[in-house]
């Protein structure tokens, strides 16, 4: 390992790690939505309708205030305003191909632009069934470096390093794909020479079954982040484990599969032996900070609300929702810039890094189905301003954890090497909230701020340059463990 990528940070102050890079590139796609279980055709459309009133709402600068004179002009203008031809030019996507991908699953994604796709499944502890997705190699062989010698003197094959990626809240495995060859971090690990493995949490719409309860039921969404990380990873970190015959993997998590990880090795440190090296994207634990407005309210009323009515999936397996993103994410459609600000309001503003031609296929994948648990669990972080297990209150906090209040995650317990990226414009992982971290981690090897200041929560998956200002980082700190 180099010793520039294995330094240890100082915990009191978060220092930086910026490479200068930058450039431009593309592709892009998505997927079929086949749900079971709950169908709440209502409270998905009424809260989109909500968002995009909210959302209509923003200008340049910011939110408009609704009262502010003149609001109504900056609207129509927003309305109004077209991508730029240059935009359009860099990324040179036809828009048949673009809703094409709106509708493929991963997989058939993956199979789309010429690579290998399998699909396997995975039982946890607690009986719910996952599925993983996984792109076993790249385009290419690459047979030079896939080959060693033996002591007789001929080839073996040297096994693939096995790579798992975690997706955020809301969303499932396509995020690391639906951006096409050359973009989406699935297919360039591939073409790294890596064996690539796409998680996809309880709930969502390809790990939505259970070995004795139905999906319809409160008693299957009768879970949060933290049982997606203390059973599901666990389930699919030792599968992957066995399938691929290694006794280490590296784990890349982005938002909540961050979260998930920090959760599995408080809990279950044994786990943290089986790591190479985690990669943070976007870290999310301690919540105080976070500026979207949106996430402030999701997390709390309307969870809450959620909750007390008696809804207990969020976003429940329902095409309405994503057949309407496809149509008014367009980009021709008056309505494409509603889209674009529902993304700006959840993860900050970065119209630069967004391409807006593929809006169709980023509102076709998502959002995805979790727990209002999950979210309600966020919403007990922002306002405890500290990173604990799940608060049922009192009385039955004292059942589970005798103690009136649920204990606080032991991130002293993660030993396991850390790398954190980090940036400005992030309004769900605030810096502070990141500083607050690394101060309890004890085997941070590398912070790595992102070298643009108006780099947001998603542009960690979409932006149009996130190879040459993250991932290109990400794969020269793989290749030094």
């Amino acid at each position: 390992m180099r010793e520039e990528h294995s330094r240890v940070l100082d915990h009191t102050n978060l220092t930086e790690h910026c490479p200068e890079n930058a450039s431009k590139s593309s592709a892009n796609r998505s997927r079929k939505r086949s749900y079971q279980g709950t169908r709440l055709t209502v409270l998905p459309c009424v809260i989109f309708a909500l968002l995009c009133l909210l959302c209509s709402l923003h200008s340049a600068e910011g939110i408009v205030s609704f009262f502010l004179p003149g609001w109504l002009e900056r609207i129509r203008a927003g309305l109004l305003r077209t991508t730029p031809p240059t935009q359009i030019a860099r990324r040179q996507i036809a828009i048949n191909d673009v809703l094409e991908d709106a509708e493929l699953t991963t997989p058939e994604l993956i199979r789309k632009y010429g690579y290998e796709s399998e699909t396997h499944n995975v039982e946890t502890e607690d009986g719910y069934h996952l599925t993983l997705h996984r792109i076993p190699r790249g385009l290419t062989e690459r047979d030079e470096s896939e080959q060693t010698l033996n002591g007789n003197g001929s080839l073996n094959s040297a096994p693939r390093p096995a790579v798992f990626l975690q997706h955020c809240i809301l969303c499932s495995s396509s995020v690391f794909v639906l951006m096409g060859p050359k973009k989406g971090l699935g297919f360039l690990l591939a073409d790294q020479g890596y064996d690539v493995w796409m998680g996809n949490a309880r709930g969502t719409i390809y790990s939505r079954g259970h070995t004795n309860m139905s999906t319809s039921s409160k008693a299957y969404w009768k879970f949060s982040w933290h049982e997606m990380g203390v059973y599901d990873l666990p389930a699919s970190i030792d599968y992957i484990l066995r399938e691929t015959e290694q006794k280490k993997l590296f784990y890349i998590g982005h938002s909540m599969g961050t979260t998930m990880m920090y959760v599995l090795l408080s809990v279950r440190p044994e786990y943290n032996h089986k790591l190479r090296l985690m990669v943070s994207l976007s870290p999310v634990a301690f919540m105080s900070n976070i500026k979207s407005p949106l996430f402030r309210i999701l997390y709390g009323p309307v969870s809450n609300a959620m909750n007390t009515v008696g809804v207990h999936e969020f976003i429940p397996g329902n095409t309405a929702v994503t057949t309407l993103g496809r149509q008014l994410c367009q980009e021709k459609a008056l309505t494409s810039t509603i889209c674009s600000n529902i993304l700006f309001l959840i993860a900050g503003y970065d119209s630069r890094q967004l391409n807006r031609t593929m809006l169709p296929v980023i509102f076709g994948h998502l959002p995805d189905s979790t727990s209002t648990n999950s979210l309600m669990h966020y919403g007990q972080s922002v306002q405890n301003g500290d990173f604990k297990w799940f608060d049922y209150g009192q009385k039955t906090n004292m059942k589970i954890y005798r103690q009136e209040k649920p204990p606080p995650y032991r991130l002293s317990k993660i030993t396991a090497p850390v790398a954190l990226f980090f940036s400005d414009n992030d309004w769900l992982a605030d810096k502070k909230d990141i500083g607050k971290l690394a101060k309890k981690l004890k085997n941070i090897v590398s912070a790595y701020r992102v070298p643009l200041n108006t780099f947001n929560h998603m542009d960690y998956l979409f932006a149009m340059d996130v190879k040459e200002l993250v991932y290109d980082n990400v794969l020269t700190l793989l290749s030094n463990y």
